[in-house]
């Protein structure tokens, strides 16, 4: 039996060693404390540190791409315009009459003549003086632009040749009818600067060098391809001043300018003596690295290089070469050189495809082998080419006479004629309100319906106004047309708008 005193005794041996271990743990406590601070700093740090040693976390699987971003498992469907159908509703000749009438009206001094056909039938639809000869300004350029797709063919090209000299240490630049050269390499991707005299002039080094020529170079050029007078005597001298053509060559660069983004102002007066020039420079730059030196002064070959040689034959691949060939270069097709003119409405680059078109029928290569060469051609087409006056093949003459409804006809043989060769001319028609010479027209409130459906050529003169081509009307009908004003007041700003009102009307035509 425990007594109180045992009992005494117990507790305070009880209280003595709770005390001991107080004592103890008060001493380790702040050791236990550090201890599990330090563990939980250390849990963020190593979540922090792991991936250095672990590598990055795998991306999460992309969602897949949407329904519209997925590769096709079959071809769509051919989509485009549909073809033109006889079946589409014709528009009626009284109808379109009763538009027309009212837009065609002069302001000021003048009046305008028109034909609107149908291109599938050739029905005429619109018939205000069509048959009357009028001066067509740049209109005409449709007329050569067919010329030279039926003689020269769409994939026709012109080369631009280098031969030797008819004297040690000399070289001939033999134009072949190009005059759309460019200064630079030739660019292929470009219808200007095709053909580069700095990629011809590296060529005929390299020519040279395998010849084992030495010494200086002179440069000659032959520029006897075309004929009769480089300026056509029926341009008004003002219109030479101010840029609008210049002394025909068959060899220029930018068609006839000093740089290809200046497109006003004075040209040169002798291109082939200003490529000979640039060539030479050229020539000379190529020429440092393989030790030759080129004459600083070009000048005219005192005969043709080679009469009849594929260098200098615009017909090309005829005759035989009399003289070698060091280099050549070839300019772009004859349709983007076409459809170029057309787009631009460039004089220089017509009357060089003019007289082209001329030495491939057997003419002179002169103004008046071209106008007879379009006027032939017109007339193999089917056309009344010899009741047509022509005095050039750009429009810029005030002599010339051509009627509405030639124009319109012309246009129809482009569009829908049997001869697929003039096909190659649609890509050069303006678009209204887009590329070309309607650029700028069409942005207006009575015009703007006809923005990118109107496709015509314009023509432009002091008091001549004309617009040929062609629209797609609302029921599906392809309508050619053609509006020529004479005797127009200069300046006057509600004649263009005519046109391009009337044209638009077209565009958007039931007319029944």
């Amino acid at each position: 039996m425990t007594t109180t005193s045992g009992k005494d005794q117990w507790l305070a041996r009880a209280r003595q060693a709770a005390a001991s271990a107080g004592a103890s743990l008060w001493r380790v406590w702040p050791n236990v404390v550090l201890t599990a601070l330090l563990l939980i700093l250390a849990v963020p740090a190593a979540l922090l540190v792991a991936p250095g040693f672990l590598g990055p976390e795998p991306p999460a699987p992309a969602p897949p791409a949407p329904a519209w971003q997925q590769a096709p498992a079959t071809l769509s469907a051919h989509e485009g315009l549909p073809a033109l159908s006889a079946a589409a509703n014709l528009p009626a000749h009284a109808a379109v009459t009763a538009q027309l009438d009212p837009l065609l009206k002069a302001d000021g001094g003048g009046d305008f003549t028109g034909t609107v056909q149908d291109a599938l039938s050739g029905q005429v639809l619109f018939d205000r003086g069509g048959s009357e000869h009028r001066v067509p300004a740049s209109n005409m350029k449709l007329l050569t632009a067919v010329a030279a797709l039926r003689t020269l063919g769409p994939e026709h090209r012109f080369t631009t040749s280098v031969v030797t000299g008819p004297a040690p240490g000399q070289v001939v630049l033999v134009g072949g009818g190009d005059v759309l050269l460019g200064a630079g390499g030739s660019n292929r991707e470009q219808v200007l600067g095709h053909a580069g005299l700095a990629t011809l002039a590296a060529e005929t080094v390299a020519a040279l060098q395998a010849e084992g020529t030495s010494g200086e170079i002179r440069v000659l050029v032959d520029d006897s391809l075309f004929s009769g007078p480089a300026l056509n005597p029926a341009w008004e001298s003002g219109d030479v001043a101010a840029g609008e053509v210049a002394p025909v060559f068959p060899l220029a660069l930018n068609s006839g300018r000093y740089h290809s983004a200046v497109t006003t102002g004075p040209r040169p007066q002798d291109s082939a003596m200003t490529v000979a020039g640039e060539f030479a420079a050229r020539l000379r730059d190529a020429g440092a690295a393989a030790g030759l030196t080129v004459a600083a002064a070009v000048e005219r070959s005192p005969e043709p290089a080679a009469a009849g040689s594929p260098a200098t034959d615009s017909r090309q691949g005829e005759g035989s070469a009399e003289v070698p060939v060091l280099a050549e270069v070839q300019s772009a097709t004859v349709a983007e050189q076409v459809n170029l003119m057309l787009r631009d409405s460039d004089n220089y680059l017509a009357e060089a495809l003019g007289r082209l078109t001329a030495l491939a029928e057997g003419l002179p290569g002169s103004n008046d082998g071209a106008t007879a060469a379009v006027r032939a051609q017109l007339t193999e087409a089917g056309l009344s080419g010899d009741a047509v006056q022509l005095v050039d093949v750009c429009g810029l003459a005030m002599g010339n006479r051509v009627p509405a409804r030639l124009f319109s006809e012309v246009v129809r043989l482009i569009t829908t004629g049997t001869d697929t060769r003039l096909r190659a001319a649609l890509d050069g028609f303006p678009v209204a309100g887009l590329t070309g010479t309607l650029d700028t027209r069409y942005a207006g409130e009575a015009t703007a319906a006809g923005a990118g459906l109107v496709r015509a050529k314009t023509g432009t003169l002091n008091s001549v106004l004309a617009l040929s081509g062609y629209v797609v009307d609302a029921d599906g009908r392809l309508l050619v047309f053609s509006f020529i004003g004479n005797g127009l007041t200069p300046g006057a700003a509600g004649n263009k708008e005519a046109l391009d009102r009337a044209a638009t009307v077209l565009a958007g035509c039931g007319c029944r």
